[in-house]
């Protein structure tokens, strides 16, 4: 039987967990970015700060790719 919506509460609580461990990641995340950016404004000949930056934004993402992986992994 297949779901009419993309609705997968079991997922979701599943996955809560660890959506909040990458919440706690991109707070970090949220930290490096501004410490990059600062820092690649100072110097923006720099390359390592750059991938520093990409890096940060990344961390800021995890919580939204956690939980769509863990949602997607449940059937209905």
């Amino acid at each position: 039987m297949c779901c009419d919506g993309d609705c997968r509460p079991l997922g979701f609580l599943l996955g809560l967990p660890f959506a909040l461990l990458s919440l706690i990641i991109s707070i970090v995340g949220i930290a490096v970015w501004i410490v990059g950016l600062l820092l690649s404004c100072i110097c923006p000949c720099c390359l390592c700060v750059t991938v520093l930056v990409e890096l940060a934004l990344e961390l800021i993402k995890a919580p939204i790719h956690v939980m769509s992986w863990f949602t997607s992994q449940i059937p209905c």
